[in-house]
């Protein structure tokens, strides 16, 4: 299962939302964006957004919610996506759908992915992969004794289509990146205020970090060939992997001083005895005065602690 810092437990966005709307700021960017749903709430407010994660799959799904205003998927599309999905082939391009799904689900998801790449829209594009991910991420949900409730996968992309939401528009130009959080906020020069949710430190390559979600990143970039050039390019960074808690409070600082252009901080982090809220509050006070500390229990639903550390 994807670990706690990524799934956020339960009234999380509540609590997100409750702490930010405490902030004054017009603009916001979100260096680490698993999910978008805090930055398409915060289009709601009229708030330009800029996103970024390093995987293909958030940035993906940001681009479909976040960079997005007013575009959505056509039912021309969505037969298009799902023409002959069933059908197999000489071969599988995408090998690597073995390792997650049976034969016939494994050609549906390559058929579907190709049939993607004929959407000439890069938002529509994204949308469609956005769904794609919802059928693989629902067609992995079911054990060996549930299996006869699941439904076909063309109907399942086809009842997941029909109740995306609608898009918002914020009559703002809102970006999503797919780069190192480093890069992307240095680069980030005209914004009032960084969400910034901490990562969890973890100790094990990033493909087994992730869990069973690792099949998205497989199947947006056609294989599993890419996971040790991703290693590469996050070492030595927030967000990879770290030995000891020193080096993440290291990598925590290193990466405020590169925000230290940015007016306001909210910092998010959730208690998982590895580095306790007081260190991160102490690294943060290296750079800048803390302001305010919040936090949340969910002990009861989750086993943990949220806290949101604005300065």
């Amino acid at each position: 299962m994807l670990n706690k810092s990524n799934a956020a437990p339960k009234g999380w966005l509540a609590f997100e939302l409750n702490v930010l709307r405490r902030l004054k700021f017009n603009s916001a960017i979100l260096p680490f964006t698993v999910e978008p749903n805090l930055g398409a709430y915060l289009k709601r407010w009229n708030a330009r957004v800029s996103a970024n994660d390093l995987t293909q799959s958030a940035w993906t799904k940001a681009i479909a919610a976040i960079q997005n205003n007013t575009e959505k998927l056509s039912v021309e599309n969505v037969n298009l996506i799902l023409e002959d999905a069933y059908v197999p082939h000489y071969r599988l391009r995408n090998e690597s759908l073995k390792n997650w799904f049976n034969e016939t689900d494994a050609w549906w998801f390559d058929n579907v992915r190709n049939n993607i790449e004929k959407i000439s829209s890069p938002v529509a594009h994204a949308i469609a992969l956005s769904v794609g991910m919802g059928v693989g991420d629902y067609a992995l949900s079911f054990t060996d004794e549930t299996l006869e409730l699941r439904q076909p996968l063309s109907l399942v992309f086809k009842r997941l289509w029909s109740v995306l939401p609608e898009p918002i528009n914020n009559n703002q130009t809102n970006a999503c990146q797919n780069r190192t959080a480093y890069e992307f906020i240095a680069e980030s020069r005209e914004t009032d205020l960084m969400f910034l949710r901490l990562p969890q430190a973890h100790q094990q390559k990033l493909r087994n970090h992730l869990g069973w979600t690792a099949w998205r990143e497989e199947w947006l970039r056609f294989g599993d060939d890419f996971w040790n050039e991703l290693e590469r390019v996050q070492a030595g960074r927030l967000g990879a992997l770290v030995e000891t808690k020193y080096q993440y409070l290291r990598h925590l600082e290193e990466i405020l001083q590169t925000a230290s252009h940015i007016p306001v901080w909210a910092i998010a982090h959730v208690e998982d005895g590895f580095v306790s809220s007081q260190e991160v509050t102490e690294t943060i006070a290296h750079i800048r005065r803390v302001d305010t500390i919040f936090t949340k229990d969910f002990s009861e639903l989750s086993g943990t602690k949220a806290v949101i550390i604005t300065a």
